[in-house]
């Protein structure tokens, strides 16, 4: 490997001098005298970057960052299995030169470089024995045969070779897998782990593993709920998304129940613990999660997969030479490396367009599921929170009573104006896009419940202002008119909801509110479509909101109301019809259906459980990257024919000239290590494609 490293260093070199040559052919209108010093070192200064692209793309450290970016327990420790593998690569350096002095210098050497070498091999012949008992002939069995027969013919430094790339072909392959969380499923990573508990009338902190059934823990606008519970005090508005999937907060009061990991908009509860920490419908979905059997979980690099699809033909051919042609042209024929070379180039090809697609802000981290793009002809998308953002906008405006609309918006916006949640911020934004002034309140004058109760003490006399859901005016005492029946009846078909404004104790108006569609939602859907791809829309929210999204964003087929457990349900219908799914999702009730589908993405900002169920990260929070994965996800394809051709070629070379040109095993090892550079020279394309970009972006 060191060989092909300085190789490709000195190619590296000289395409960068000959670009940079190509571009002096274009006459500048007053010429100068050419600096000869400055293309070669502007060439030895990109060759510099390119190596330090190549390093960071095999270590993965872009990713890695990534990876510690949206992972609550930060850094990932380093599996036992990766461990050894880094032992082995490390010890393999001074048992190859043990090997070589032995071989040429210092024969006594000899016997510790052989047991050196077989140390180093031991876990391909670990590997090469599993493979086996799976009855799989896999290259992990041609290696543990090539080492064993070069050692046998007395070629210690080809034995020594062999292992060190065994090794680093195991420990590369482990790059492409998800190795991201060791641990279990985590669905309330963004949880507390404290929470307040009343008792005898104090509220006290404590950490939430220790709470138990019939507590009363104590929850205040803008947390998270803990527990699964009931409501015994208090009245508040709570958004379910997350774990339902509905786009619209929830009313709840005393009696109604309540669940973990959804989160309080306004109001304050007092909640009854019924279940806590695992118990919670929250966690059973996390327990189903890390009990569902995932695709990946089955699938293989496919550079390893064509590798060992040639490995059997290639073993039965050396088979049938070494009886007939003897151990050294046996040798030779498993020396070929027809397909073999796939192994490396396809993980080195895979893991540098991670690299370059990491640094467009797309953390893929299984590489497995980038090889899969090329596959996907359906994606499915969940609504709430995906095609959708989380916060509202200012739909239509209802005055009453004689009111302007800027004067019913005014009004609401004076009693919201301080409050965090996604009500009071559409609200006070449309006021803000309106230029209207509103008054300073008392901060004691505030009563939060199902809304909110302000008074005005400025101008001639003091005034009440009420804004709030229909439930809260009528325990108000407000009474409506009966138009505002008709006005609700048309926002439920719409799947928007209604905020309610009363002054003193008059009927003063509604204000509609609507989910935001993505912004760039509409653009990317319509991309999509032109690669015939098929898209469907699946909520749990209910029919009228996700058919309404759907007509607007041009996707002719949804499911709404749908269970978390009936998404995984509908994505392995899809996948048993025969097609190759990709899911996009950001919930709790999302994370199952990722685990099920072909290729899996989430966005950052995204509940934990999605975020460590999906293979695909979009680190902006946006859809806008998608068909930007689908395009390096074309070019990559390119790539690995040209790979694939540069594995099969010279091995096809090889087996010839050993039945007709006489090969022995020293021309078997040359063909090889040509085969090996023009795919490795192939597989720089991408790093070397996105230098350029760069340079002409930093140009721009």
């Amino acid at each position: 490997m060191i060989l092909e490293f300085l190789v490709l260093s000195g190619l590296a070199f000289g395409y960068n001098k000959k670009t940079q040559g190509t571009n002096e052919l274009w006459p500048t209108a007053k010429p100068q005298q050419p600096d000869r010093g400055k293309p070669a070192a502007d060439g030895l200064k990109k060759t510099k970057k390119l190596l330090k692209e190549v390093v960071e793309a095999l270590s993965g450290s872009e990713r890695n960052l990534q990876i510690q970016e949206i992972s609550v327990d930060g850094e990932q420790p380093v599996s036992e299995f990766d461990q050894k593998i880094n032992r082995h690569i490390l010890l393999s350096s001074g048992i190859t030169g043990t090997a070589l002095l032995g071989a040429t210098f210092v024969p006594a050497l000899h016997i510790a470089g052989v047991g050196g070498v077989l140390y180093m091999a031991y876990p391909l012949y670990r590997k090469a024995y599993e493979d086996l008992k799976n009855k799989e002939l896999t290259t992990y069995v041609t290696d543990a045969v090539i080492v064993s027969g070069v050692l046998a013919t007395n070629h210690l430094v080809v034995a020594a070779m062999m292992a060190l790339l065994g090794n680093v072909a195991m420990k590369m392959l482990t790059r492409l897998e998800d190795n991201s969380r060791k641990q279990l499923i985590n669905v309330f990573g963004k949880q507390p782990g404290r929470v307040w508990v009343a008792r005898d009338g104090v509220e006290v902190e404590t950490p939430l593993e220790s709470l138990q059934k019939g507590d009363i823990v104590v929850v205040n606008a803008g947390e998270v709920i803990a527990v699964d519970g009931v409501i015994k005090e208090g009245m508040a508005s709570i958004d379910q998304h997350i774990l339902t999937g509905e786009a619209q907060p929830v009313e709840k009061g005393v009696g109604d129940q309540v669940f973990a990991a959804t989160a309080v908009l306004s109001g304050k509860l007092l909640i009854e613990v019924t279940k806590a920490g695992k118990d919670s419908l929250a966690a059973e979905i996390g327990n189903i999660l890390n009990h569902t059997e995932s695709y990946k979980d089955t699938l293989k690099a496919r550079g390893q997969k064509i590798a060992n699809d040639f490995n059997t033909p290639t073993l039965l051919l050396a088979a049938l030479t070494w009886p007939t042609m003897g151990s050294e042209k046996a040798l030779t024929v498993l020396f070929s490396g027809l397909g073999y070379n796939m192994r490396f180039l396809g993980t080195f090809s895979v893991l540098n367009y991670l690299h370059v697609i990491s640094r467009q802000g797309v953390l893929i981290k299984d590489g497995r599921a980038f090889e899969s793009m090329k596959n996907v002809d359906t994606i499915v998308f969940d609504k709430t929170g995906t095609l959708t953002l989380d916060q509202l906008e200012v739909g239509r405006l209802y005055p009453f009573g004689g009111l302007s609309e800027d004067a019913l918006l005014a009004h609401a916006a004076t009693a919201e104006h301080r409050q965090p949640h996604p009500v009071a911020l559409a609200i006070t934004a449309a006021a803000k896009e309106r230029r209207l002034e509103l008054p300073e309140i008392d901060e004691g004058a505030y009563s939060v419940g199902y809304g909110i109760k302000v008074r005005l003490n400025g101008g001639k006399r003091e005034k009440f202002i009420r804004v709030g859901s229909a439930r809260f005016l009528a325990n108000e005492g407000i009474a409506m008119p009966d138009e505002v029946e008709a006005i609700r009846s048309q926002a439920d078909a719409c799947g928007y909801s209604l905020v309610h404004v009363a002054v003193d104790d008059r009927y003063s108006g509604a204000i509609e509110l609507r989910p935001i569609i993505r912004p760039e939602a509409k653009a990317v859907i319509e991309e999509l479509k032109k690669r015939d791809l098929q898209l469907y829309i699946i909520s749990g929210d209910h029919e009228e909101p996700t058919r309404n999204l759907a007509e607007a964003l041009g996707i002719d087929n949804y499911f709404a109301q749908t269970l978390p457990g009936d998404k995984a349900a509908l994505v392995e219908g899809l996948r048993q019809q025969g097609r190759f799914v990709c899911f996009v999702g950001d919930g709790i009730n999302d994370s199952i259906a990722l685990k099920k589908a072909n290729v899996s993405i989430s966005l950052k900002g995204a509940s934990t459980a999605a975020t460590d169920t999906a293979q695909i990260i979009f680190m902006d929070g946006t859809l806008n990257k998608l068909n930007r994965l689908f395009d390096i996800g074309d070019d990559f394809e390119h790539n690995m024919k040209i790979n694939l051709a540069s594995s099969i070629v010279p091995g096809v070379v090889c087996i010839g000239g050993v039945f007709f040109a006489q090969f022995g095993l020293v021309a078997g090892i040359v063909s090889y290590y040509a085969g090996m550079l023009a795919g490795l020279v192939n597989t720089m394309h991408p790093l070397l494609k996105y230098q350029e970009e760069e340079e002409e972006e930093g140009q721009a």
